[in-house]
């Protein structure tokens, strides 16, 4: 299925992604649970204020995470903490609905396994998230997977730990692309001009390795959610 390009002023998409995550929710609560996988970055301060005034039951709501560096929760790098700040608390997101990926852990290895447990009762084996919402690098970077880097390459494992990220810090634990790729619903959220060439090969070039678009190559069904600059429009 060819994605679904969404194309607005920076100040209405938090609009649209509000509608597209309400929807899902609807669709979701007929399973049970809504299982959401966030990013951190432009798209938490863009987009996160936006989705915390949403009228929903969040108790109904699994929070996970694509990725995270190996920091402390109440670091300034923490993506969980950027989401604690812009979207949980002023939500009211109760603790049993938030899956915090416990990167600051000393054996990264272990913690992986830890999580991908969590996930594998959350989510079903295999895992299926409901919705993967992703920003992406001016690299073409999407999590913690990175181009060119062996990780790419994993079939086996739905999270891994990463000791040699090209961004610091180097260690991080990550969704896998399996893992990203098997979400019922991916949603890629790239605001500025420098997002502009990877997003452009990612909607047009088949052949491109770049993990954006070997992410949405794979998925289902996706929705990019783009404002002028990074839609080459500006």
């Amino acid at each position: 299925m060819s994605p679904e390009v969404i194309v607005d002023g920076i100040e209405n998409l938090p609009r649209s992604l509000a509608a597209l995550f309400e929807d899902e929710f609807r669709h979701a609560a007929a399973r049970g649970r809504f299982t959401v996988a966030l990013p951190g970055g432009s798209v938490a301060d863009v987009f996160f204020p936006h989705l915390a005034r949403l009228p929903l039951d969040w108790g109904r709501v699994s929070f996970f995470w694509g990725d995270e560096r190996a920091v402390p929760p109440t670091h300034p790098d923490s993506n969980y903490a950027a989401a604690k700040a812009r979207w949980l608390d002023p939500a009211g997101v109760p603790a049993s609905s938030v899956f915090r990926m416990p990167a600051d852990a000393p054996d990264l290895d272990r913690a992986a396994a830890d999580y991908e447990a969590v996930l594998l009762q959350q989510c079903g084996n295999p895992p299926r998230l409901d919705l993967a919402l992703l920003g992406v690098g001016p690299d073409g970077h999407v999590c913690s997977l990175f181009n060119g880097h062996p990780l790419l390459e994993e079939d086996t494992r739905w999270v891994a730990a990463i000791d040699d990220s090209p961004k610091p810090p180097p260690r991080r634990l990550t969704l896998t692309l399996p893992t990203l790729a098997a979400a019922r619903l991916v949603v890629v959220a790239a605001t500025g001009a420098a997002k502009a060439a990877v997003v452009k090969a990612a909607q047009e070039q088949p052949e491109s390795q770049l993990p954006l678009a070997l992410v949405t190559r794979r998925a289902e069904r996706v929705v990019f959610l783009l404002d002028l600059a990074a839609a080459g429009k500006e």
